[in-house]
């Protein structure tokens, strides 16, 4: 096995994303960092760097422990990397607080229709 692997590679066979090619975008609009700076997706990934990981839902810090460029199972590729305490702190407390405190417009798919349109109107005191 070589020494190194390809960021966007190493980002789609640990699962972070679900295609290579939105793990190469997620690099070049610098969402993931290795060591706090911003890399190129061709960038070489060693065993021992750290990636500060944002893939829209979660942001996630991460030490890489096994290098693949073969995207695999789920429990294979979690052998790839581990995740710092901190970051599982600040995970837990942003999916407690998520919970706890819901977005007001969640629950709301698309467009009103007509009949929510006038329970709104009925609720809120608009004619």
């Amino acid at each position: 096995m070589s020494e190194s692997v390809r960021l966007d590679k190493w980002l789609w066979a640990a699962r972070f994303f679900k295609t290579r090619s939105l793990a190469t975008e997620a690099v070049d609009s610098g969402k993931v960092r290795l060591g706090g700076e911003k890399v190129k997706p061709a960038r070489a990934v060693r065993v021992g760097d750290t990636l500060d990981i944002d893939n829209g839902s979660d942001r996630w810090e991460v030490d890489v422990m096994n290098l693949s460029d073969v995207r695999a199972a789920a429990p294979i590729a979690r052998n790839l990397y581990e995740e710092t305490d901190a970051s599982v702190a600040r995970r837990a407390d942003v999916a407690e607080n998520r919970r706890l405190y819901r977005e007001p417009g969640a629950d709301i798919k698309g467009r009103p229709t007509k009949r929510d349109r006038r329970q709104l109107g009925k609720a809120g005191g608009y004619d």
